[in-house]
């Protein structure tokens, strides 16, 4: 008696359904699992937040200060004595800047109402116009309320500032600075333990290899990013500072500070201090055209920096795309504040080299890179000599 190949046709056809079903209910449950995941991950960085932001920020100073503690133990010095005074450095750097800076930053705040009153003189020809508008504004609102059902009101929502969600807990904020400055002591100081542990992570000498490959390169790429941004950052605050100085602006060198703090937020951080600046420029000079070099020379500075010097020295390939850059932005100060701000672009770049390492996330961080321009070189190698296009 033959077997029916008809039957061991649709055998052979069922089975191969039943893979291609099983493939896929494997692939929604990790994907849920992994939603699941991601989900749990921001409900325990939001309601965690005074733990989880301090140590993340040790974890960053401790990789922008690794780059100088293996130069310095290629001379010989030992890394808890390097890392020790590289700490105290910049504990002292931090207290000295604060203090400084805390007199100038205070009269700004004391002087909003008079600042406010001189910018409405400053502007008072473009008043007939903004008023005119503002009328038109005031007529489409009441057409929009007599327009609304009885009972229905309208509710202002009010933004709470940075500046007040950080000042109000002093303690708490010393709590954090003590973490910080502590665990990237410890952090620096452990020299190649964690190196160790991973080694002793693995069982074959080829996966040890590997793991410590990907470790070491990822360690050394995000150390040189942000050693090298942070370098930047400061010259690029110092020129602005004395490039005010020199133009005769009140407290030059707190809008030098801000412009390099501001600067680790792409796009948003020099906006807000050229329009900071600009505003000062208006009420400290005479004249609106003197007035307005001061702006002039903060976006030469922006534009040299930004698309000279930080590409020349970074690099092309840890660029990130604007869209990644915003998203990641907006979503960290949502879940962390101004600190949140400052810290995602760094974590960003963090995240893409991490991705790029790894041929299951190479998609996210493809993704993350800036545009790249894809030629038939490389999609399908040399092209023919009589290709055009």
């Amino acid at each position: 008696m033959k077997a029916d190949p008809t039957a061991s046709v649709a055998g052979v056809a069922e089975a191969e359904e039943a893979r291609i079903v099983a493939r896929a209910d494997t692939h929604l449950i990790r994907s849920l699992l992994v939603g699941i995941f991601i989900f749990m991950a921001v409900y325990a960085l939001y309601f965690a937040r005074a733990f989880f932001m301090p140590v993340i920020l040790a974890f960053l100073l401790a990789l922008t200060l690794t780059p100088i503690v293996r130069l310095l133990r290629k001379r010989g010095i030992p890394e808890v004595i390097s890392a020790t005074l590289l700490v105290l450095l910049s504990l002292c750097l931090f207290a000295s800047a604060g203090y400084l800076l805390s007199g100038p930053v205070i009269d700004l705040i004391n002087n909003t109402s008079s600042i406010g009153q001189r910018l409405t003189e400053r502007l008072a020809h473009l008043r007939p116009p903004l008023e005119r508008i503002m009328e038109v504004t005031h007529q489409i609102e009441g057409l929009t309320e007599t327009s609304q059902e009885p009972g229905i009101q309208k509710v202002a929502v009010a933004q709470s500032g940075f500046l007040s969600s950080a000042a109000s807990n002093i303690l708490s904020a010393g709590t954090s600075l003590t973490i910080i400055f502590v665990l990237s002591l410890f952090l620096l100081a452990s020299g190649t333990m964690f190196y160790e542990k991973i080694i002793q992570s693995f069982a074959s000498l080829t996966e040890k290899k590997r793991a410590l490959r990907v470790v070491y390169d990822v360690e050394q790429e995000i150390s040189h990013y942000l050693l090298t941004v942070t370098i930047i950052n400061i010259g690029l605050g110092t020129v602005i500072g004395l490039g005010l100085w020199a133009l005769g602006m009140p407290n030059p060198f707190v809008w030098g500070a801000t412009a390099a703090l501001l600067n680790f937020l792409p796009y948003v951080g020099a906006m807000i201090t050229l329009i900071v600046v600009t505003i000062i420029a208006l009420i400290s000079f005479d004249t609106i055209s003197y007035a307005l070099l001061a702006p002039a020379f903060l976006i030469l500075c922006d534009v040299v920096e930004g698309q000279f010097v930080t590409p020349m020295v970074v690099g092309r390939r840890l660029e990130i795309n604007a869209v990644a850059i915003f998203i990641a932005i907006a979503f960290w100060s949502w879940l962390w504040g101004f600190v949140g701000a400052l810290m995602a672009v760094p974590l960003l770049v963090v995240i893409k080299v991490f991705c790029d390492h790894f041929d299951g996330l190479s998609p996210v961080g493809n993704f993350l890179a800036a545009q790249h321009t894809i030629t038939l070189e490389d999609e399908e190698g040399p092209a023919p000599a009589n290709a055009k296009g």
